[in-house]
């Protein structure tokens, strides 16, 4: 890598980097010791640079590309760039990666004994965007979250030395839930780039059109759909919860923190009538501390 290559991929990092407080859970939060805090950005740095290439998000200027050997001319090919992406994951645990986040990455990977497994899942869940943008029932999307969002959750119990078949269970509940309820509040943006996360089978049994998702504002039909998918959403919740209370001290309350994200952003879509198509709507942070409560005396 060049002097000119490391400038370039100053900027980049940063911006993925502070994507971290746009999302609906603690990412890191300052109450964690700081070696979890620093592997914990390292893993979100890996999830969120996947999840903008797969959605052509990355900063201008084509830095990302030149940093994994990918000509400025095919910047634009998702899959070229994903299949550079894995070239470079695969530095992590026998060599020197390129890309900035992926040297963020290694020391954690090193340091918690982690398997490539988990982050080829990711990757190959956005490789999955570009050619799957339709899902025809619940089960296809269940097993869709189970590349892209499962695996951020069995690598943080990793990275916490707290991983068991149960606890992976509950996580996985979780992790799916709050993939979904991303894709409720993100209908609109995902149907820009024309992917439909809402099961087809029950767009059939709303009677909902996609044309009807196009729409400044949703009419009954859709609000019902978004509604029946949130309780499937908060249902995974609860299922998940119990893991809340099965670890102790400062990560029961990060646990707690990814519950109640997710508890916060449904409530919010409620209050919103369960209209999601003028934009994504978010909790207040009051809200999400009243989530984060309840969820730690187990009442939710």
């Amino acid at each position: 890598m060049t002097a000119t290559d490391t400038a370039h991929a100053v900027a980049p990092e940063r911006g993925t980097l502070d994507k971290a407080a746009g999302e609906n859970f603690p990412v890191a939060p300052f109450f964690l010791p700081r070696d979890w805090r620093t592997d914990l950005m390292a893993l979100y740095g890996f999830a969120r640079l996947v999840d903008d290439i797969g959605d052509g998000d990355l900063a201008p200027g084509g830095a990302d590309a030149r940093l994994l050997g990918v000509p400025g001319d095919r910047a634009g090919d998702r899959l070229l760039m994903l299949d550079a992406f894995e070239e470079d994951l695969r530095r992590v645990f026998d060599g020197t990666p390129r890309h900035p986040l992926l040297r963020r990455l290694q020391p954690t990977v090193r340091r918690r004994s982690l398997t490539p497994g988990p982050f080829l899942g990711l990757i190959a869940a956005n490789r999955q965007d570009q050619l799957v943008r339709r899902y025809e029932t619940y089960d296809d999307l269940l097993a869709y979250c189970e590349l892209s969002a499962n695996p951020v959750g069995r690598l943080v119990l990793a990275v916490t030395g707290t991983s068991t078949p149960e606890r992976i269970r509950r996580s996985d509940a979780i992790c799916t839930a709050l993939q979904i309820i991303e894709h409720l509040q993100d209908v609109a943006e995902d149907l820009g780039r024309d992917r439909v996360y809402l099961p087809a089978e029950d767009l059939k049994r709303f009677h909902v059109q996609e044309s009807d998702l196009a729409a400044k504002s949703a009419g009954a039909s859709v609000r019902a759909l978004v509604a029946y998918e949130a309780q499937r959403a908060s249902d995974l919740l609860d299922e998940g919860a119990p893991l809340v209370g099965s670890v102790h001290g400062r990560l029961r309350l990060l646990l707690a923190g990814f519950v109640a994200g997710g508890r916060a952003a449904l409530r919010a879509i409620a209050a919103a009538q369960y209209d999601v198509l003028p934009g994504p709507p978010k909790p207040g942070k009051a809200q999400l501390l009243r989530e984060v409560g309840v969820t730690l005396r187990g009442e939710g």
